[in-house]
């Protein structure tokens, strides 16, 4: 996922005012990375098998964004009552002046990075990241505060290792295709599309903790007035969560359809994601708050310079629209 975009852009320029907003019988939703990384895939199921209309939402468009600081932006100038963003661009928003609560724990773990090399690498783990190049895609981006924390893992500092900026994950690949990086950094689907031709030194679920990596955000305005919407889109994307994790296989099919990848590519991302569990956490969350992965991740985007100062999430979460089996929150 990528990190923040700057938040201090003047909202609303009137082409996107006039693109996001929706008529009376239906809605837009604002999710970022939807149709390109593995988070907003839910969204996607939920569209396809109705279940925003069946929970009570007459949701029939998404709106993509890359970050969650633009997914942000765009609920704002577009008057949207629901959005997907990263923690952190959220508490940057806060920070700044917007009237946000976050309404839901949405992506619990960041499952869906590998770090992979060529077949004939001499790196087997972690340990042989000492004096390689490592690729991220941008700085103070998830993937570059990941490459810290794996050679904090190895034992290592984050001077062993060159860090090298890809500008994004498919460029990462080309980079470790030429020998420009020794190690690339691949986030589902990337990974399964390009898992016969490299071969994975680590998983983010075998070394790192839970971290959590987006969340669902609502205004003050909308959470006062659009109370039942909201609700209804969390109870839409559970029912989401609840299909992939019953029927991975067709997920994946609705899956390729929207973000328009192989078949085969979006089952093996579905299949890997609703099976992974990082400490018995698992990737896509039902909307129930886990306080120590949002508190670890604020931590992780805190030390590569993506937010700064203090957070009091207490004061940022709103748990009254999730369901009741689901409202008190985990630490």
């Amino acid at each position: 996922m990528r990190a923040l975009d700057c938040f201090g852009h003047a909202l609303g320029a009137a082409a996107l005012s006039a693109a996001l907003l929706s008529s009376a019988s239906a809605e837009n939703i604002a999710v970022s990375n939807y149709g390109v990384a593995a988070n907003a895939m839910p969204y996607a199921v939920a569209l396809e098998k109705k279940f925003y209309q069946a929970q009570g939402a007459n949701v029939t468009g998404i709106i993509s964004s890359q970050g969650g600081g633009t997914s942000i932006r765009n609920m704002l100038a577009g008057g949207v009552a629901y959005a997907e963003a990263n923690p952190g661009a959220t508490a940057v928003a806060i920070q700044q002046g917007a009237d946000l609560k976050i309404v839901s724990d949405n992506v619990l773990t960041v499952a869906e990075f590998v770090w992979a090399v060529k077949p004939d690498s001499p790196i087997k783990s972690i340990k042989d990241f000492k004096g390689k190049k490592i690729g991220y895609t941008n700085p103070r981006s998830t993937s570059q505060a990941l490459a810290i924390l794996l050679l904090q893992a190895a034992g290592l500092q984050a001077t062993d290792a060159e860090l090298v900026r890809t500008g994004g994950f498919g460029e990462g690949v080309a980079a470790l295709d030429i020998g420009a990086i020794d190690v690339a950094p691949m986030a589902e689907p990337v990974w399964s599309k390009f898992k016969g031709k490299y071969r994975a030194v680590v998983a983010a679920s075998d070394v790192l903790p839970p971290l959590d990596n987006v969340v669902g955000v609502t205004t003050s305005a909308a959470a006062a007035s659009r109370g039942d919407f909201i609700r209804a889109v969390i109870r839409a994307r559970r029912q989401a969560v609840d299909f992939m994790n019953a029927n991975p296989d067709e997920a994946g099919d609705i899956v390729a359809k929207a973000y328009n990848i192989e078949p085969a590519v979006a089952r093996s991302a579905v299949r890997s994601l609703t099976t992974s569990r990082t400490k018995g956490i698992p990737y896509w969350g039902n909307g129930q708050f886990h306080l120590d992965g949002m508190k670890r991740m604020m931590d992780v985007q805190k030390m590569v310079g993506a937010i700064s100062g203090e957070f009091d999430l207490a004061k940022m979460i709103d748990t009254s629209f999730l369901p009741d089996d689901i409202k008190t929150p985990k630490q």
